[in-house]
């Protein structure tokens, strides 16, 4: 029978410890049997001290039948308290703010996205931030109470992508909320610290747009955007806005961004006063369009980044001779279907270079640092908030967004944007 002395049974009933006991499968006859097979681990040790610690974990679902709900998760309130769901370089995250992302509305809506297939009952959501409640004693770079930004990566570590800092192409990568990996929309998750980012007092709010805008500043770095380049922008959602915001802190000028949403072309001038915005109107022609926008511009535009995935948006971008200029770059920053078709033969004859990328690496600290200091200011793009159990009503407001006018929906935990 397990002995548990005066002593440790004092230990296990202190209320105001950060220190919880694990049970180890070391097994021993003498009275020094719970002292050897107990160890610390870091993690709240009162309900009082874990935000929502009363309340169930609970996920955002899709499932093969394009359905969505919100139902009990993982890891369980009980595996949260004592820490032992925790793997080695683990940490628990309360999570306060997500946004919804155009792949969520694809899983959930289409069940795919090219060869990622929803198959089984999955939970949605990578663009996150919140507050580190458990930590694994292997992990020295975050403490409780800790604010980060999750980054939804999780990679081998092994593969040449990897070794060469390409970890966005790892062969064996596991991104949240990509099936079969269940994502981020829970009230706590357990996740790598590495890929953890601590944010100061950065909002949570902004902290999970960091996802977001980590995607266009990988664009950005792969189209090559400098300063006072000509850019054209296909596109006023979420990505495009968020582009805008990056091109105009890097100096490139002209900017010219097009949308078939006045509002939102709308939202693009009021965020940078000085782009020059075009409406995309279904009966005019992709060439007559092309020379409306270089003369918007002022001459013919160096680099167009798509970031709609739309396949009209992005032939019009290759078909916009005129605004992109002979020797000029289409940079695709948007998520669309599996095929596409391309106009080949324009490409060629004006020697446009076609170039396309998945996902990012090496973003976060770049965007945290642009935040922090003020360079970007994503607050305008934030037009709807839900809470956790209301998300089915978040995803509905954002798959409708031309009705309903919204731009970038966040769902909040318990705490959220303090």
């Amino acid at each position: 029978m397990t002995r548990v002395t005066p002593a440790l049974r004092s230990i296990l009933r202190q209320p105001s410890t950060t220190t919880q006991w694990r049970k180890t499968p070391t097994l021993c006859s003498s009275s020094a049997w719970v002292k050897a097979t107990y160890q610390p681990v870091r993690c709240l040790a009162t309900p009082a001290a874990m935000p929502s610690a009363g309340k169930e974990n609970i996920g955002v679902y899709c499932n093969p039948s394009h359905d969505l709900w919100v139902k009990e998760s993982g890891p369980s309130v009980d595996e949260v308290k004592s820490g032992q769901a925790l793997k080695e370089g683990e940490v628990t995250i309360a999570i306060k703010s997500t946004g919804i992302c155009g792949s969520d509305i694809h899983f959930w809506r289409h069940g795919r996205i090219g060869p990622m297939i929803v198959e089984h009952d999955h939970i949605l959501g990578h663009e996150s931030a919140g507050e580190i409640i458990a930590v694994h004693p292997s992990v020295k770079t975050l403490k409780i109470g800790d604010r980060v930004a999750v980054e939804p990566s999780q990679i081998c570590n092994k593969c040449e992508p990897c070794l060469t800092g390409q970890y966005n192409g790892c062969l064996e990568m596991r991104f949240m909320s990509t099936p079969p990996v269940d994502g981020l929309l829970r009230r706590y998750v357990n996740h790598s610290a590495v890929w953890c980012h601590k944010i100061g007092d950065m909002s949570y709010e902004d902290g999970a747009m960091l996802e977001p805008l980590s995607v266009s500043l990988a664009g950005m770095a792969r189209a090559k955007i400098a300063l006072g380049d000509p850019v054209l922008i296909c596109g006023a959602g979420p990505i495009g806005l968020m582009t805008l915001l990056g091109c105009a802190a890097a100096g490139a000028e002209p900017i010219v961004i097009t949308d078939i949403d006045q509002s939102r072309l709308d939202v693009a001038k009021e965020i940078c006063p000085r782009v020059r915005t075009y409406k995309v109107e279904p009966r005019v022609s992709m060439e007559d369009a092309g020379a409306a926008i270089s003369k918007l511009a002022g001459g013919n535009l160096k680099t167009a980044l798509e970031c709609s995935g739309v396949e009209s948006s992005i032939a019009a971008a290759l078909e916009q001779i005129y605004s992109v200029k002979f020797g000029g770059k289409v940079f695709v920053i948007g998520v669309g279907k599996p095929d596409i078709n391309i106009p080949f033969m324009r490409l060629s004859t004006q020697e446009i270079d076609l170039q396309f990328q998945y996902r990012y690496a090496n973003t976060w600290p770049r965007a945290i640092r642009l935040v922090q200091s003020g360079v970007i200011d994503m607050k305008r793009l934030v037009t709807h908030r839900f809470s956790l159990e209301d998300a089915v009503s978040a995803f509905e407001t954002s798959a409708a967004s031309a009705k309903t006018g919204a731009i970038k929906v966040l769902i909040q935990g318990e705490g959220m944007g303090i």
